[in-house]
């Protein structure tokens, strides 16, 4: 599967959730599901909802490497079972804000929301799922999630990332190999390589990461 976002997908999964060339978040609901969260998540989205709102008048750029820092400095990595109990556990943006611990899915779930709240269209943004080496040529190779941004179709994406701390260009990121990619829009499978997991478990993973963050503000 190449990086270059394709002009028809092998395989489309509709999934329910409206985008918005605005911004899509509701600020009162937001706080509301962060109180219930619990007190870290409170402190975060003070922190959060202000770059969010400065987002009209900040490029698109700019605003993916803030949110890209703001994730990568409050989440310090951790595995599901460490963090959940679970060998495989997607957490809602809210949720890994207030452990302030993540794994890879964490970070790019909460970074695909918040730049939806701020108002980037859902076409420009996929949680991509890649093979990533891992120490450098000949290093291990694992399982990995990011989110890629495609400024048009077509283009060279943008990779936000936890690994980097840098939003690079995907050519600049050679130690990635995409596998498949999904966003609340569809799933696009790769005509080569196999898929790190079964779609239809992930995708069951994702549709309830969708609901919960939809309670929480997010829209």
């Amino acid at each position: 599967m190449a990086w270059a976002r394709p002009a028809a997908a092998i395989a489309v999964v509709v999934l329910a959730l409206a985008s918005s060339l605005g911004q899509a978040w509701d600020q009162d609901r937001m706080a509301q599901a962060a109180q219930r969260v619990g007190p870290r998540a409170v402190a975060s989205v003070r922190a959060l909802q202000p770059l969010l709102a400065s987002a009209a008048a900040t490029d698109e750029r700019t605003l993916l490497a803030s949110v890209n820092d703001f994730f990568n400095r409050r989440v310090v990595f951790t595995d599901d079972l460490a963090a959940w109990g679970s060998d495989d556990y997607w957490a809602s943006p809210l949720e890994t804000l207030e452990r302030g611990q993540g794994d890879c899915e964490d970070y790019a779930i909460a970074k695909y929301f918040s730049l939806m709240a701020a108002g980037v269209p859902v076409a420009k943004l996929r949680l991509v799922y890649v093979r990533a080496t891992i120490g450098g040529p000949g290093g291990a190779v694992q399982a990995h999630m990011v989110l890629a941004y495609y400024a048009q179709p077509g283009a060279e994406p943008l990779i936000l990332d936890n690994l980097v701390g840098e939003v690079r260009a995907a050519s600049r990121r050679p130690d990635l190999t995409p596998v498949f990619s999904f966003n609340s829009e569809g799933l696009w499978q790769g005509a080569a390589g196999a898929a790190a997991g079964d779609p239809t478990v992930r995708l069951s993973r994702w549709r309830e990461v969708l609901a919960k963050a939809r309670a929480e503000g997010f829209q």
